[in-house]
């Protein structure tokens, strides 16, 4: 007759990502062919211990036989395919087609009442495939069924004559009737919930690429402000200085004041200009400072534990070794932001570990916080990916891991065993180094 439940199985992540709506279609095909097993064997068995009827049952079990065949074949395709195309579906349909033809063949063609499970299949193919596969089963099931009306063979009724066989044909028509209703509703309904999640998902997936490409337009637009004004703001500074060297000025103290005060909003706004630019996922490549591991950690501790009094920093240096780098204001604003995000989570202690193995620096940030949550480690680094709820939040860690990358390296992030998070910014120790930073600053 025709197609389908059995319950489905864990599914891989992977194949979820793919063409999940035609993947969890063909599984209803699937569940759907399992009912069609059982209500064909059913059927044939009924037919013949309650009516008495003579049924050819050799050639109706090999086709019974090739429709488990198909099934089992559908399964493992199901279970190892990651997307399921409009041709596979439709070469599905129509097997079911050919069954449920070649057993109406065997048992009256088109007087059986069961005939009327044809418009069952058009359904099936109008919601699962494209316009011309659906019209392809409308016309193989109308020539199928027209052939149905010439070609077939007869059934061996009992006593009773025309009486009878009109009493079983209204008794069949009623079970077809009731089997098409049950079918269609809890079928159909399935299979609208997949395109619902499907279409949810792509609207979803939309949202973020649109979210992701304002964060990109803004980065465009803030980083060439930042750097059209860094020209400027650099000239002045250079006059401000001579200013400071002439004597006019040593000779006024009121003026000398007001020029200390330019001096320093100019290089205010150099500092703003700084933070535009690391927000937009660069750096100037200035303020660089031929420093040591452990001299520019150790003076990032001591201005964090100045700005944070409240919150107690453990902080480890896992290293013998100290080797010469170079740093700059946007290395040091990620990991204040990585540090300030532990913070929050965990406002009394926060831990810092920092360690190298000659090619790579690993810092790593502790805190005894709820950790993350396992759609936000998927996500990890994503824009607006953030437990904080605020809206626009995750765009901290966003930039973190943007920076690292630029500088060659990798972030990574997952909840300690004991409790809380650990973030780790690993970057090599090469984009650290005098020459790296002269061939392609950060």
């Amino acid at each position: 007759m025709s197609s389908h439940p059995m319950r489905e199985p864990p599914r891989r992540a992977a194949a979820i990502s793919g063409d999940a709506a035609g993947l969890h279609n063909m599984l209803q095909l699937i569940q759907l062919r399992w009912i069609a097993v059982i209500g064909q064997i059913m059927t044939i068995v009924f037919v013949e211990l309650e009516f008495r009827i003579e049924l050819p049952l050799k050639p109706m079990s090999a086709v019974v036989a090739c429709l488990v065949a198909l099934n089992l074949i559908s399964v493992y395709r199901w279970r190892t395919l990651r997307s399921v195309s409009n041709g596979e579906l439709l070469l599905g349909l129509l097997l079911d087609v050919a069954a449920l033809t070649a057993l109406l063949y065997l048992s009256g063609g088109a007087t059986n009442p069961f005939v009327f499970l044809y418009p069952l299949q058009v359904t099936l193919g109008a919601m699962l495939l494209e316009t011309w596969s659906t019209l392809t089963i409308v016309a193989v099931t109308s020539f199928c069924f027209a052939g149905l009306t010439a070609f077939y063979q007869p059934l061996a009724l009992p006593e009773g004559g025309v009486t009878e066989l009109f009493r079983l044909h209204i008794l069949g028509m009623l079970v077809c009737f009731l089997l098409d209703a049950v079918l269609l509703v809890v079928f159909m309904s399935r299979i609208s919930r997949n395109l619902r999640k499907r279409d949810a998902r792509l609207a979803d997936l939309r949202q973020r690429a649109a979210e992701e490409d304002h964060i990109v337009r803004m980065g465009l637009l803030a980083s060439g402000a930042a750097h059209e004004l860094g020209t400027p703001l650099a000239t002045l500074s250079v006059i401000l200085g001579d200013w400071e060297n002439m004597a006019l000025f040593w000779q006024d103290p009121e003026r000398l004041q007001e020029l200390g005060d330019m001096q320093a909003e100019v290089q205010r706004c150099k500092a703003i200009v700084t933070g535009i630019l690391l927000s937009a996922g660069e750096a100037r490549g200035e303020s660089l400072v031929i420093t040591t591991i452990a001299g520019f950690v150790d003076r990032l501790v001591a201005e964090w534990r100045i700005k944070r009094p409240a919150a107690t920093l453990d902080y480890a240096r896992q290293f013998d070794t100290d080797l010469p780098i170079v740093s700059d204001s946007a290395l040091r604003q990620i990991i204040f932001n990585v540090l300030d995000n532990a913070q929050e989570a965990s406002p009394r202690w926060v831990g810092l570990s920092v360690a190298h193995d000659g090619e790579t620096l690993s810092l790593s940030v502790r805190d005894r916080g709820p950790g993350f949550a396992a759609e936000m480690l998927a996500q990890f680094g994503k824009p607006y990916q953030s437990s904080k709820g605020r809206p626009g939040g995750g765009l901290g860690l966003f930039l973190v891991v943007n920076v690292v990358r630029k500088l060659g390296g990798r972030v990574t992030a997952e909840n300690a065993a004991e409790g809380g998070a650990v973030v780790t910014l690993h970057l090599p120790l090469a984009a650290l180094t005098i020459g790296e930073r002269n061939a392609e600053p950060a």
